[in-house]
């Protein structure tokens, strides 16, 4: 199988693969501009800019944490950022992925518009009023994530109702990703809610709004994957944990963690978000376990369905602080996201070089 450009909207990417947009810091300037280099789609994760240089671009901190939204996530450290990406990969397409559940959704999509996004991710949500936000940028693509042909459903009637706009694209995500899920716990190991089974729902539905291009995400590793959901009408795939092995990660820790865990040191868990996450048992989920988690404290007021640290207090531990303290390279602390498939990462390559594997 021969791989073609994937054109969504007005953009063209040379290959058909999206690197997933990870946070906090674990895909900014140096892995979105290598993807976008190499020929696929880089993602720039918008969640936790604070944290970029060390928290350099930040006003106020407290016990060196971002302090409030306005700081957590931080406008001049994204324009930063995408100032670097472009230093990378030049003109070629650059994404960004924007958590639905965060506070001030509106006023980062607009920022990372301002910033020169070409396409818009969103997922952590069905997001419903997305087109709102980007309409004085008409060649931003919008790209909502969705787990079911319902909720696709469900989108395109709101956004056509009320906007008069389908989605430029649709990543569709199974249950085997890293990070939050589109699932509860117990669907996320139900047969019908494997990738494989999803995709031909999702494409059948995305037929009834028109020519919307499906990308199929969620426990991708190889290219026998890639080729197999191709075949299935899938117009491209989502990688996100095979470049947590590489040496352009933002996120450094992952670079020692990858080649060491196994299979059984990835587990799904409950996440102040309203969903269940999938992360290595390592840092603060041990420490959780040992019954000695960090003491909460919502410093930063990142995610809206948290309530102000109600829901952290119930599920044990701060997302904002504990993905913080994992992308400075905090083993004691740090929460570390990985996929269903991230024990198979055995050593750290380079982007250049999954890319020659992937696309070879």
């Amino acid at each position: 199988m021969q791989f073609g450009p994937l054109k969504i909207g007005k953009h063209t990417i040379k290959y058909p693969i999206f690197q997933g947009g990870m946070g906090v810091g674990i895909s900014w300037d140096n892995l979105a501009g290598n993807v976008s280099k190499e020929g696929g789609l880089g993602i720039i994760s918008c969640v936790g800019t604070g944290y970029y240089k060390q928290m350099e671009f930040v006003e106020k901190l407290v016990a060196s944490k971002p302090f409030e939204t306005l700081n957590f996530y931080s406008k001049k450290a994204l324009n930063e950022i995408f100032k670097n990406a472009r230093k990378i990969c030049g003109q070629s397409p650059l994404g960004a992925n924007i958590l639905y559940a965060i506070n001030d959704y509106g006023r980062v999509v607009r920022d990372a518009c301002e910033a020169g996004a070409n396409l818009i991710v969103t997922g952590a949500g069905l997001p419903l009023s997305m087109p709102e936000f980007t309409k004085n940028f008409p060649d931003v693509a919008l790209v909502p994530i969705v787990s079911s042909a319902k909720a696709l459903r469900i989108l395109c009637k709101r956004w056509e109702s009320k906007h008069k706009k389908i989605p430029d694209a649709v990543v569709v995500e199974g249950p085997l990703s890293g990070g939050h899920q589109g699932f509860s716990y117990e669907d996320c190991f139900k047969e019908e809610n494997k990738l494989e089974n999803i995709v031909p729902q999702v494409l059948e539905e995305a037929k009834k709004w028109g020519n919307i291009p499906i990308i199929a995400a969620g426990g991708i590793w190889d290219r026998m994957d890639i080729n197999r959901f191709l075949a299935l009408g899938a117009s491209g795939v989502q990688m996100a944990t095979r470049f947590l092995g590489t040496f352009e990660c933002d996120a450094k820790a992952y670079r020692e963690i990858m080649p060491k865990i196994n299979e059984e040191d990835i587990e799904l868990v409950k996440s102040p978000v309203g969903y269940p996450a999938r992360a290595i048992k390592t840092g603060v989920l041990q420490r959780l376990k040992e019954g000695n988690a960090p003491k909460i404290r919502c410093v930063s007021n990142c995610v809206s369905p948290c309530n102000r640290g109600v829901e952290a207090k119930a599920v044990g531990y701060c997302i904002a602080d504990s993905l913080g303290a994992g992308y400075k390279g905090d083993m004691q602390n740090g929460l570390f996201f990985t996929g269903a498939n991230g024990h198979r990462i055995k050593k750290i390559i380079s982007v250049k070089e999954l890319f020659s594997e992937l696309v070879k």
